[in-house]
């Protein structure tokens, strides 16, 4: 069990690892200048020179590419002599760090991984996003708890009535639930439930968790403003899992065991929610965790539509205004949230059945 958690971790962190090489070149030869939309029409060849200066980005991209890693290890090497050098050690820039040992001017330091400063607001990028993720973590938990009661729900239900006309309608509306672009669906849902019947339903076209109070008393906690964007960002899995849970219904209710405890004299009831659900749940909760990994990365359209302070505001707001630092920082966060919630899932689903340790 310890080889293969160990092989799990390692193969976590060579994916950061390509990620983050992958994503600092890419936004690095992207066409435009940071410095010259920091600086707008007060441009010029001097200050745009100061600027690039001021954030690295004069250096050779190769030693961009290696101060970039440094600024993310744990375990870090800083310049401690030189006040024009790219590393610093000043406490009221970074904090907390501990200092591990000092050779000559180089210093060896323990600290959080930096994701360094927003070109725009000069804000800690970790800040940013440590503000957004809230709200996109609590978006994308409420999609996924929706997506599996309804669909393990209507998966039951297409299952016991197969070949009728409720299981050819939970077909229907899974294959469209699949097909459907979340960017579309979340325009055509914003549309249909809060303009066409906004009269019935009073739901907002746009807004956040917290809404500002009319009368000047401060924000207050709306929560009907959750309900289209996690109602469209979760018809994605819901669709999936509707259909994983049928097809691993009418797998397991065809089993001796079921059987056998229909002939014992069990309800029809008993028999789906003790013995068959319990066994077709499986497949479902793998299915879920990376769904639920999913939803975290993907719900950047559906924010952008109902203006969801979350992570998909900060990143499409980053990528408009050449703010890299940001787009890149949520980009290897949410990677990293990835990573781990798949290395979770492996080792959860190594300890429930242990053939998928002999075979990796």
């Amino acid at each position: 069990m310890l080889r293969y958690v160990t092989n799990r971790l390692l193969y976590g962190l060579l994916v950061v690892f390509g990620v983050v090489t992958l994503v600092f070149f890419l936004f690095n030869i992207l066409p435009g200048d940071p410095a010259r939309m920091m600086l707008g029409q007060r441009a010029d060849a001097e200050s745009i020179a100061i600027i690039n200066r001021d954030l690295g980005r004069d250096k050779p991209m190769g030693l961009q590419y290696l101060n970039y890693l440094n600024d993310l290890v744990p375990i870090s090497l800083h310049n401690s002599s030189d006040p024009e050098a790219y590393f610093y050690l000043d406490p009221a820039k970074y904090a907390p760090f501990a200092r591990l040992l000092t050779i000559g001017n180089t210093t060896v330091v323990a600290k959080w991984p930096y994701l360094r400063r927003s070109y725009q607001s000069k804000r800690k990028v970790s800040e940013i996003i440590a503000n957004a993720f809230p709200q996109t973590a609590l978006l994308a938990v409420v999609a996924m708890t929706f997506a599996l009661v309804v669909g393990v729900g209507l998966g039951i239900v297409a299952a016991l009535r197969r070949g009728s006309w409720v299981d050819r309608l939970v077909l229907v509306l899974s294959t469209l639930g699949m097909s459907l672009p979340s960017f579309f669906a979340a325009i055509l849902i914003a549309w249909l439930f809060a303009y066409v019947m906004a009269d019935w339903t009073h739901l907002n076209m746009f807004g956040n968790l917290f809404t500002v109070d009319d009368y000047g008393s401060g924000e207050y906690l709306d929560l009907k403003n959750l309900i289209l964007p996690a109602l469209t960002l979760g018809i994605r899995p819901l669709a999936t899992i509707t259909q994983l849970t049928k097809n691993s219904m009418l797998e397991v209710m065809g089993q001796d065991y079921i059987r056998t405890a229909r002939a014992k004299g069990l309800s029809s009831r008993q028999v789906v929610l003790r013995h068959a659900l319990r066994n077709a749940l499986n497949p479902v909760v793998t299915s879920a965790s990376g769904w639920l990994a999913g939803l975290l990365a993907g719900a950047v359209f559906v924010e952008y539509v109902f203006d969801w302070k979350g992570m998909g505001i900060v990143i499409v707001d980053g990528l408009e205004k050449y703010d890299f630092p940001v787009v890149m920082g949520s980009i290897l966060f949410i990677c990293l949230l990835i990573v781990i919630i798949n290395i979770i899932t492996d080792i959860i689903y190594a300890l429930l059945d242990p053939r998928v340790r002999l075979t990796t």
